[in-house]
């Protein structure tokens, strides 16, 4: 005897006594000015986010680093901390005397440009006599990329023939902050854009998009204010992949919560006359799933505190924040829209009191019917898939990149670096730093020498301070590359052994190099704990030890496929080279905990139709009641991380495609067929040790 979803009989659900007359308007009428008021309050702080952003890398670093300490002994010698512009002009017949001029005079006018921290040295020739190179340094303190906009400007105007780029740390950022300068933009408007159009294929109705949007947007509103307060008072750090994905989470997650509120208002809407029980009813049926999920996500992300890395750090409560909104948002705004509206929320389909439950004789009731004939078999063809794609996860190169591989559109400070490496020692302008102790100054630099480094000077400005001395060391690559990191990484080893040198390196070569390593090992120390605290949310919410295992064992399956795909595609098809090791922690921090959403939703109906039903049934009613509106939640988010790729950086490129992928391979395949086959080819067994184990029937 199989599932059979179109004549299962329905319990009716008890109906609340109804509330006064008055307050059924009054607190719908409130809310809705609250909202009204929190979004013309809030939502201009969406566009100001960037004025609070920070890009430059070494200010992601932990205080422990030695980068960082380095960084701020630097200051010792400099007064100040600078990030060095480098411009560099190439001739390919060789650079001539009226080149060398150009660039001199501008030189002498980039000293009178606020946020140049020191007049540049003049230009140097390279060996080859095809380039110059002129290094400016620029106030780190202030807006260096509106400093080094200016530098580019003050620079054009070039003798014909005679190419000048502006590149180095400084170009870097000014370059990072362009690409981010869409998120407040054109990011809303395709994730916006692509949220409407599914939400009117799935309703078909002109209202109700209008009203989940809105729910999307304050709360977007809502969360742009509390971060800008928080980033503006230096409370936390936001940059740009941050706000990327702040954005997205709100507009993904309120939508998701809303779609839940509104498939369960209409399921009510057919077997209740009167709008506002039907809400009650509604409401108080989601809110545990909607919370739970919330709060599956929210601590999931919070996780990120434990990293050593301030970027991530800060990520988490950005995040949080984002998600807290969201829920708040979908549970008191759009509830008080939606029993305004009342049923013409979904004209012209409009459902009507008495009227039949598509939900359980249409596809979803064919695909629960499929399971329940053959959960075995369903549970372990899907595994045997998903282990498919495991197999590929080797082949993920997540071992860092090259700083000017983080562009995916031509930049400056990219093709500046590579005139750079063609005509002058690769690290010139970038030289890496060591501080140490002035009485075995020469004793470093002589263990400093090895390949990889092209020359090693004392340098800083002034000689001794506190008995320390600063050398610069330049290396023979690019500063931003796998090679220079390996020299760094050697050299360090070198002066660490000098006896007495009291030896730190650092520089932009080291900061990447730090960034690396502290991303390696906040991945090992974060993804434990995310997993123990999923599950402790999902015993609590189940009452089950044996569930909560079961559903973050399925999670972590289709992660670990994901990642495999994800290589193969990133390998591949895209022929990108390579991915940052914190790639791996956000794509598990974003999948686990959003991949765990749609099994809340899934497992929470089925616990309650398996209380009247059993297992086995009510698993197969809980697939078919839900089947339709997660995998509209599924595509809805997954459609919403997929524009992060509008954005032109290789790490928010492969976050947009993973979470992407994970989250569909999620809402089709483990949620719709892998957890209810297990469940009901285990039976009542899945919900030990709660009663309903030993009670409930198979």
């Amino acid at each position: 005897m199989y599932f059979q979803p179109a004549v299962a009989p329905t319990t009716p659900t008890p109906e609340p006594k109804p509330p006064r007359r008055t307050s059924r308007w009054l607190v719908p009428a409130l809310l809705l000015l609250v909202w009204l008021a929190v979004g013309a309050v809030g939502g201009p702080f969406a566009g100001k986010l960037s004025d609070v952003a920070e890009n430059d890398s070494a200010a992601f670093l932990p205080a422990s680093a030695e980068a960082t300490e380095v960084g701020e002994l630097q200051r010792r010698f400099a007064g100040s901390q600078a990030i060095p512009a480098i411009a560099v002009a190439e001739r390919s017949g060789g650079v001539t005397p009226a080149d060398e001029t150009f660039l001199t005079e501008r030189a002498d006018a980039l000293a009178g440009i606020p946020g140049v921290a020191a007049p540049p040295v003049q230009p140097v020739t390279s060996p080859d006599g095809q380039a110059l190179q002129l290094v400016v340094p620029i106030a780190a303190n202030g807006n260096p990329a509106d400093t080094v906009d200016e530098v580019r400007a003050a620079l054009a105007g070039a003798p014909d023939g005679l190419t000048v780029l502006v590149t180095g740390p400084a170009g870097q950022i000014a370059d990072l902050v362009e690409a981010f300068s869409g998120v407040d933009g054109l990011l809303l408007l395709v994730a916006g854009g692509v949220v409407a159009l599914i939400l009117v294929l799935v309703y078909r109705s002109p209202l109700l998009p209008v009203a989940v949007l809105l729910s999307a947007v304050f709360a977007l509103g809502l969360a742009s204010l509390v971060v800008y307060l928080l980033a503006d008072s230096g409370a936390l750090e936001l940059n740009g992949q941050s706000q990327g994905i702040l954005f997205i989470l709100v507009f993904g997650a309120a939508t998701d919560y809303a779609l839940l509120l509104v498939s369960r208002f209409r399921e009510q809407l057919r077997d209740t006359e009167d709008r506002h029980t039907a809400l009650r009813i509604a409401w108080r049926a989601t809110i545990e799933p909607v919370a739970a999920s919330a709060g599956t996500v929210i601590l999931g992300v919070l996780c990120l505190l434990f990293s050593d890395l301030n970027s991530n750090q800060s990520l988490g409560p950005v995040a949080a924040i984002g998600i807290g909104a969201a829920l708040l948002a979908s549970t008191t705004f759009l509830p008080a829209v939606l029993v305004l509206l009342g049923r013409a929320a979904f004209w012209p389909f409009s459902p009507k009191p008495g009227s039949a439950h598509p939900e359980r004789s249409g596809l979803w009731g064919r695909v629960a019917a499929a399971v329940g004939r053959r959960p075995r078999a369903v549970w372990f063809g899907t595994t045997l898939i998903l282990l498919l794609g495991v197999a590929f996860v080797p082949q993920l190169k997540a071992d860092g990149t090259n700083q000017s591989d983080v562009f995916l559109t031509d930049v400056d400070s990219v093709a500046g670096q590579q005139v750079l490496s063609r005509h002058f020692p690769g690290g010139a302008g970038s030289p890496t730093v060591i501080i140490a102790a002035a009485d075995k100054a020469d004793q470093v630099v002589d263990a400093v020498r090895m390949p990889g480094v092209a020359q090693a000077t004392l340098g800083g400005g002034r000689q001794m301070i506190d008995g320390l001395v600063q050398i610069d060391v330049v290396l023979t690559d690019p500063a931003d590359s796998g090679e220079a990191r390996e020299t760094v990484r050697r050299i360090r080893d070198v002066v660490h052994d000098v006896p007495g040198a009291q030896a730190k390196v650092g520089g932009p070569t080291a900061v990447q190099l730090d960034t690396q390593d502290t991303s390696a090992r906040d991945r090992a120390v974060i993804i434990p704990i995310v997993l123990v605290v999923i599950f402790a949310v999902l015993a609590l919410l189940l009452r089950s030890l044996l569930a909560p295992l079961l559903l973050i064992a399925t999670v972590v399956l289709s992660f670990a496929a994901t990642m495999g795909v994800s290589a193969l595609v990133f390998n591949d098809l895209l022929g990108f080279p390579g991915a940052d090791p914190a790639v791996p922690l956000f794509g598990f921090v974003f999948l686990v905990a959003l991949g765990i959403d749609y099994n809340i939703f899934l497992m929470t109906r089925v616990r309650e139709e398996a209380l009247r039903h059993g297992t086995r049934e009510g698993t197969l009613r809980g697939l078919s009641l839900t089947g339709g509106v997660i995998t509209s939640a599924g595509v809805v988010l997954a459609a919403t991380f997929a524009a992060l790729a509008v954005l032109p950086i290789l790490f928010l490129a492969q976050i947009a495609f993973i979470v992407a992928f994970g989250v569909l391979l999620d809402t089709l395949i483990v949620r719709s067929l892998l957890v209810p086959a297990l469940s009901v080819d285990i039976g009542r067994r899945v919900w030990w040790p709660s009663r309903l184990a030993r009670t409930g029937a198979d």
